[in-house]
């Protein structure tokens, strides 16, 4: 026997279906991250980059908590009130524009490299700094980063690095040593923008330098067992 469905029973059907579609489309839309938004350091983050933001608030007393890479309640109220003090909107995000007046870039800087230079960036960095402290190491990475940029040295991270006469360890043998992977983190934070040595060229150990030259180049600080100049 051939099975009738009545108008009415049709209608609630199509009308089920429909409501269906829709749920569907709008769970699909809030859970879809479009692939151009950007990845924003708020609350509940972790990462590099939040680190990076911490120390900066921190040098600059608007934290007092730790620098752990956590962005919790601390490291909110702590940008709020950065944002407050330079006419931001105070919503304890740190979004493009907040991360510009701290002078760190977003983390799509640092994806902007390969991962060749920054195995490279790491291993110069083990080889130069692997005794140093964490920002000793992140800064002599941004040494490596500032050189790139500046007219009177090569233009890559590989040209740099292996410039003659430009770093010891490729000639004492540290270079080629295992690297110490503690110092891919500083590279991270060296690509993502953070730079301990304030903009410097050059680094040097004065306990052991016999560069006369490089003991006149300017000063800018000095950062565990490394003097950074411009």
């Amino acid at each position: 026997m051939k099975r009738t469905i009545s108008k009415s029973a049709a209608a609630a059907l199509m009308i089920c279906a429909a409501m269906i579609a829709a749920a569907v489309a709008i769970f699909g839309v809030q859970n879809a991250a479009p692939e151009s938004a950007p990845a924003l350091s708020r609350y509940g983050s972790s990462g590099e980059e939040v680190r990076l933001i911490q120390t900066k608030l921190k040098n600059w007393g608007y934290y007092g908590g730790a620098i752990d890479g956590i962005y919790g309640s601390e490291t909110q109220a702590a940008v709020k009130y950065f944002q407050q003090k330079n006419g931001l909107t105070a919503d304890g995000i740190a979004g493009v524009r907040t991360l510009a007046a701290m002078g760190i870039s977003s983390q799509s800087q640092a994806s902007s490299y390969t991962q060749s230079e920054r195995s490279l960036l790491t291993r110069i960095i083990s080889a130069e700094a692997r005794g140093e402290p964490y920002e000793g190491q992140v800064a002599v990475g941004a040494v490596i980063l500032n050189r790139v940029e500046h007219p009177s040295f090569p233009n890559t991270i590989a040209g740099v690095v292996y410039q003659p006469g430009a770093f010891s360890a490729l000639d004492d043998g540290q270079f080629d040593e295992p690297v110490n992977q503690a110092c891919a983190r500083a590279a991270d934070a060296a690509m993502a923008g953070s730079d301990p040595s304030g903009g410097a060229i050059y680094y040097y150990n004065p306990a052991t330098s016999t560069n006369k030259w490089i003991l006149s180049r300017p000063v800018i600080k000095r950062i565990g067992n490394h003097v950074f100049a411009a």
